[in-house]
Parts: structure tokens; C-alpha cells; sequence
């Protein structure tokens, strides 16, 4: 049985080796590169906006492809704020705290910059190495759940990285792949019971990389203190002092990079996207927000058909309460990404927490049907 697993590992490797390659060849250069490749330029030249927003698009017009390129730049099709992007210093340097909050993110991007590699590579190697390492992890995981059907590992794990979501993510300058692999490293930690504050340093360099992602390292906190109180009666003051430790980086990161807000997030995203944003207020109302949240959670069905279906089929299999306390945490994750950012539209936004649950219910059916068991949060 080892041999087998040593062998599949090999194979599974030159898989996700072969489909990295194939999404590095359809990779993308989006409109979001220029926004981390100013904030990585930031490190060194941050007296010289000028400098910085020529540097950044220079840089890519050099490697992009041209009809990339021109979506870039607004010209095709015709974008006027992105046009303004590239011709003008100071809406440029006003976007940039939407990306400049993704410290641990640009962090990596100015690691393999300083490696050698070009800055656009840089950003697109951090998406396709993710990829790759996550892939790996994805396996770790199945191997853990599925102990003695290695064939069926490699064949989850090749089927889940060639699903669309998976290879679009690998492919843009996005930090939704980089994110994703320490959301699969943080299931690691559930199944394999690592400590509290192993747990922690996972959530803390989760709000490191993405702010946003706030509410899910603090809801996990919640789920696991109403856990442990539900199940022991026991008031775990450490995992208070963790929230308010995560609540401080987030607030000090907000500071630093004077990020507008989300209010103005939400105008620019779903309203209209104002060229310079000190130029006008992202002023809306209720009616307005509710009016986006309805048209959109209407093409938002699939994935709550889907969501539905994957926790039907985790309550059915399993009576386990952890088990179906963390399914519901990342299925309440989805809808509170959504609420703030209702991109429905874009699945990438909401995939790394959509598929932590169909690896619970993976982990439900073998719980049933192979003996496995998640150990619980002490």
C-alpha cells in the first residue's frame, strides 16, 4: 500500500506539473496586474507616483498579449476609468490602496521580483505555483479522508483542478489561488488536530494576505468558542484575546494603506467606477444597495442549489456537531462574501469557500462509510 501511495503522489505531481504548464500557456493579464504591480513598486519607489504608473504599464505591455493589453487599458472594449488608469498619475495612485491591502499577497509577488523574474511574471508565478502546492495539498487531504483508495485520490484531485474556477484562479493577478492554499492548509489543521495556536498563526497569515477575509478567520473563532462551550461548558478566553489580535491587524492595515472604505469598494464595483476617486463620493443608499443585492443573488442560484445540496447531503450522512458546525461556517462565509461583494458573476470570489464544503462532505461519507474521524478542537 505505500508503494502505491508513493507512486500516486508521483503521478498526482506530474498532473498538476502538466496542467500548470497548460494554464501558464492561457494565462491571463487583467486589469487587477497593474494595481499589484503599483503596489509592489511602492516598496522602492514610493516618492515617485509618476515613475511607479509608467514603470507598471510599460512592464506589461512588454510581455501581455495585445488583445489583453487593450482590455488593460480600456481601449477595446472602450473603458474610460482604466483609460484614466494608465494616462493619469493620480487616479492611479488612488486605486492602489484597493490592492496595497493585500500585504502578505504583494509581499510574495516582490519576493520573485526580487528572484529575477519580470513584474508581471512575478504576479502571475505567485497564481500558478499556488495552483500547484495546492493541488498537492488537495491530495494530502483526500489521502487523510480516503486512507486505503489511492485511485480514487488521483482521480478527485485531477477532476477538482481542471473544474473552471480552479484554473481560471491559477491563470490571473488575483490572490484568490494564494489564498486558497492556506484555507486547504487550515482544513489540514482540523483533521489533524494541530494546536490553537498553530490554528491561529494559519488565521492570522489568512487576514495578513486578504483583510477581507475577516470574517472567516473570526467567524471560525466564533464556531470554535460556541463549540467549546456548547460541548464542555468551558469559556476559552484565548480564543477572545486571537479575535481581538486579528481585529487589530485588520484595523492597522486599514489605517496604514488608507484603504477608501468599503462603501467606496461597493460604488466603484457595482454602481460606477469614478476615474478619480476624490473627485466624487460614493454616495448610495439602502434602496440602491438592496436593488444590486436582489438582481444579483438571482444568478447567484446555482451556487446556492449547489451549496444546498452538498449540506443536505452532509447532514444526512453525518450527526457529528463539528462536523456540521464547519460546513455551515464556509456555507456562511459564501453568503457574507456575497453580501458585501455580490460579484456573482465571478465564482472565484467565493470559491475558496465553496470548496471547503464539498471536502466536508467528502469527509462526512467517509466518516460514514470508512471509519475516519475528524478530531475535534480541544
Amino acid at each position: 500500500m505505500k508503494i502505491n501511495w508513493n507512486l500516486s503522489i508521483v503521478f498526482t505531481a506530474f498532473l498538476l506539473l502538466s496542467l500548470t504548464y497548460w494554464n501558464y500557456q492561457n494565462r491571463v493579464y487583467d486589469w487587477d496586474m497593474p494595481g499589484y504591480i503599483g503596489s509592489v513598486l511602492e516598496y522602492e519607489f514610493s516618492d515617485a507616483p509618476d515613475k511607479i504608473r509608467t514603470i507598471t504599464y510599460t512592464s506589461i505591455e512588454k510581455e501581455a498579449f495585445p488583445i489583453h493589453y487593450a482590455d488593460l487599458i480600456g481601449t477595446s472594449p472602450r473603458d474610460i476609468p482604466r483609460q484614466y488608469f494608465e494616462k493619469n498619475t493620480q487616479a492611479f495612485t488612488e486605486q492602489l490602496p484597493y490592492f496595497q491591502i493585500k500585504v502578505g499577497y504583494n509581499l510574495v509577488i516582490f519576493l520573485f521580483y526580487q528572484l529575477g523574474a519580470t513584474l508581471p511574471m512575478s504576479v502571475l508565478l505567485v497564481s500558478l505555483t499556488s495552483y500547484f502546492l495546492s493541488g498537492l495539498l488537495f491530495f494530502y487531504i483526500l489521502k487523510l479522508i480516503f486512507p486505503r483508495s489511492y485511485l480514487a485520490v488521483i482521480v478527485l484531485t485531477f477532476c477538482a483542478f481542471i473544474l473552471p474556477p480552479m484554473t481560471y484562479m491559477s491563470r490571473v493577478s488575483t490572490p484568490d489561488m494564494f489564498i486558497f492554499q492556506f484555507i486547504l492548509i487550515l482544513i489540514i489543521g482540523l483533521l489533524k488536530k494541530w494546536k490553537s495556536w498553530i490554528m491561529f498563526s494559519i488565521l492570522f497569515t489568512i487576514t495578513f494576505i486578504r483583510p477581507d477575509y475577516i470574517t472567516l478567520t473570526l467567524t471560525y473563532l466564533c464556531a470554535i468558542f460556541l463549540f467549546s462551550y456548547i460541548e464542555k461548558r468551558k469559556f476559552d478566553i484565548k480564543l477572545v484575546c486571537q479575535g481581538i489580535i486579528l481585529l487589530v491587524l485588520y484595523f492597522v492595515i486599514m489605517k496604514f494603506y488608507h484603504y477608501p472604505g468599503w462603501k467606496d469598494l461597493f460604488y466603484d464595483s457595482f454602481i460606477s467606477r469614478r476615474p478619480i476617486l476624490s473627485a466624487q463620493p460614493a454616495n448610495f443608499g439602502l434602496k440602491e444597495y438592496l436593488d444590486i443585492i436582489y438582481i444579483k443573488i438571482i444568478y447567484f442560484k446555482k451556487v446556492t442549489l449547489l451549496l444546498a445540496l452538498m449540506i443536505c447531503v452532509i447532514f444526512w450522512v453525518s450527526k457529528d456537531l463539528w462536523t456540521r458546525m464547519i460546513s455551515l461556517l464556509f456555507v456562511i462565509n459564501v453568503y457574507i462574501k456575497f453580501f458585501f461583494f455580490p460579484q456573482s458573476a465571478a465564482l472565484r470570489f467565493f470559491f475558496p469557500f465553496i470548496f471547503p464544503v464539498f471536502i466536508m462532505m467528502l469527509y462526512a461519507i467517509s466518516q460514514k462509510y470508512n471509519g475516519f474521524r475528524v478530531n475535534k478542537i480541544q
